[in-house]
């Protein structure tokens, strides 16, 4: 099957055609045609907010030619997806923009949120990675991805992801900031230095960033620095030694940028951006002890076409999922959250919904919204034990967690902000005005974690073994061992009113 990604970036609009054979853990993708074209998008948004008319009127000629040159693919519509970065994402006229895109071209624009391309990153680079050892793919990693209008970076611990950000830190902002103020690179020096320092307190909240031991970049320039002074480890992926990057970096920010554009084949625009990404590069790498970086020749592009690849593979399938829970049990963390009880109403809610899985309706994913909302039902309690389900939905909305985007995101603050009392969400006006989709997964992932959660009251995981079984208005939990399960059944009375209303189910503690 023959398939396409254009991306619509901020320093121009690309496209990339591939062929995919195979299923599964064996499915493949061949590069047939790539075609990168620039446009001023992020100079625009990044200068006044808005989109400009020309660059509008460009871009759509853009992506005309690209129709055009996929119908000699005779490649339809539908396998053709559409993204937009952080240029469209921050434009004031970004709703706009993308009508006319679909006007003209039949095209519906998918605009990604900061972590939507955390996530296709992971999926690109675990996918260059996954021929390499183990002490590359499980070691404590940074991946760092910097674009001209954001930093995408995670952070890997044993090669489970502890955090993920998206930094408003691009090339064309540095850029732009130092035209406002007739700056020189040493001016962008500091202030990317300056920025780096504000963010290494998160970063060494999640991880102790001394002992990173793989750092691993993206980005054509720097592939175009790894053909020069790295070493080729595979098709995709070249080392460079940390001290030759460090010097070649100074080197370069010495060039006009006349002298890049003739010595690296950029345009004007991209050379000016290369200089500021090798001080942001060199800047990031400061924070750690690395010897060598890693450089993954791959793209968000590419992250999009195998995400597809994940509905049909139960090994990403779980390997994706389980960086999801990292991330939340990450974000616990940092709050200094109870990590065991946490655990324990993680484990209780997956078991609740496994034994119901036949009626509940839902689909894969929701089983992982529960799993989160389960890892950070408390979070709030670092704020104040009062009210800590809204405090922690606070927390929840205002946090980036991997894997989940702004809606998903959405639906997990809302059951962690219900997960607490006997209110009926239902009930509630801002449950009221969600799609009637949404409103079931609230409803029923809440029943479920409120019951989990009233089988810990005491955060002491007394009933540690426990099977479930069910007659036509019977949900029976039967405990192992002997439990004064007193406290838990009185608990159950007051938490379980919502799981009998969703399930039809009298439940009984045994």
């Amino acid at each position: 099957m023959v398939q396409a990604v254009i991306e619509i970036g901020s320093t121009g609009i690309r496209l990339l055609v591939a062929q995919s054979s195979g299923k599964g853990k064996q499915q493949k993708f061949t590069i047939l045609d790539r075609s990168d074209n620039p446009v001023n998008l992020g100079r625009d948004v990044f200068t006044t907010g808005t989109i400009s008319r020309e660059t509008l009127v460009a871009s759509l000629k853009i992506l005309e030619r690209y129709k055009e040159q996929l119908a000699s693919y005779d490649i339809p519509d539908e396998e053709t997806t559409v993204i937009a970065t952080s240029a469209v994402r921050e434009a004031a006229n970004r709703d706009p923009f993308v009508d006319r895109v679909k006007v003209r071209t039949g095209w519906s624009v998918k605009v990604l949120d900061g972590i939507d391309e955390n996530r296709l990153m992971y999926i690109a680079v675990a996918d260059r990675l996954k021929d390499e050892s183990a002490s590359v793919r499980q070691s404590n990693s940074i991946i760092l991805d910097i674009t001209g209008g954001a930093t995408e970076m995670m952070v890997m611990e044993k090669g489970r992801i502890v955090g993920a950000h998206s930094i408003r830190l691009g090339t064309i902002i540095v850029e732009q900031m130092l035209h406002s103020m007739m700056g020189t690179m040493d001016d962008a020096r500091r202030f990317i230095g300056e920025y780096i320092r504000n963010t290494k307190k998160t970063l060494s909240s999640e991880m102790n960033l001394k002992k990173i031991q793989h750092f691993i970049v993206l980005g054509k320039g720097m592939q175009k620095i790894a053909g020069i002074i790295g070493t080729s480890v595979s098709s995709f992926l070249w080392e460079m030694e940390r001290t030759e990057f460090d010097s070649f970096a100074d080197k370069v920010q010495n060039y006009t940028p006349e002298e890049i554009i003739e010595q690296f084949k950029l345009t004007y625009p991209e050379a000016v951006s290369f200089q500021v990404s090798l001080v942001a590069y060199k800047l990031f790498l400061s924070l750690t002890n690395v010897k060598k970086i890693i450089v993954a020749d791959t793209t968000t592009q590419m992250g999009l076409l195998l995400s597809r690849n994940i509905n049909t593979n139960e090994e990403i399938i779980e390997d994706f999922n389980q960086q999801i829970a990292a991330g939340a049990s990450s974000l616990l963390k940092k709050y200094q959250g109870d990590q065991q009880h946490a655990e324990y109403v993680k484990n209780a809610s997956l078991k609740i919904y496994d034994a119901l899985e036949d009626e509940l309706g839902l689909d894969r994913h929701a089983r992982t919204l529960l799993e989160v909302s389960a890892i950070l039902h408390d979070v709030g309690m670092f704020i104040r034990a009062d009210d800590h389900n809204i405090h922690g939905k606070y927390i929840v909305n205002n946090s980036e967690i991997f894997g989940l985007n702004r809606d998903d995101k959405s639906l997990v603050a809302t059951i962690v902000g219900y997960h607490k009392g006997t209110r009926q969400p239902m009930n509630e006006d801002d449950v009221k005005l969600l799609p009637r989709s949404s409103r079931m997964i609230v409803l029923k992932l809440t029943a479920i974690l409120r019951l989990a959660d009233a089988m810990d009251r005491n955060h002491r995981q007394s009933l540690k073994e426990f099977r479930i079984s069910k007659t036509a208005d019977t949900f029976t939990i039967r405990t192992k061992g002997h439990h004064n399960l007193s406290m838990e059944k009185l608990v159950l009375e007051q938490k379980g009113s919502l799981f009998e209303n969703v399930f039809g189910y009298k439940i009984v503690l045994l």
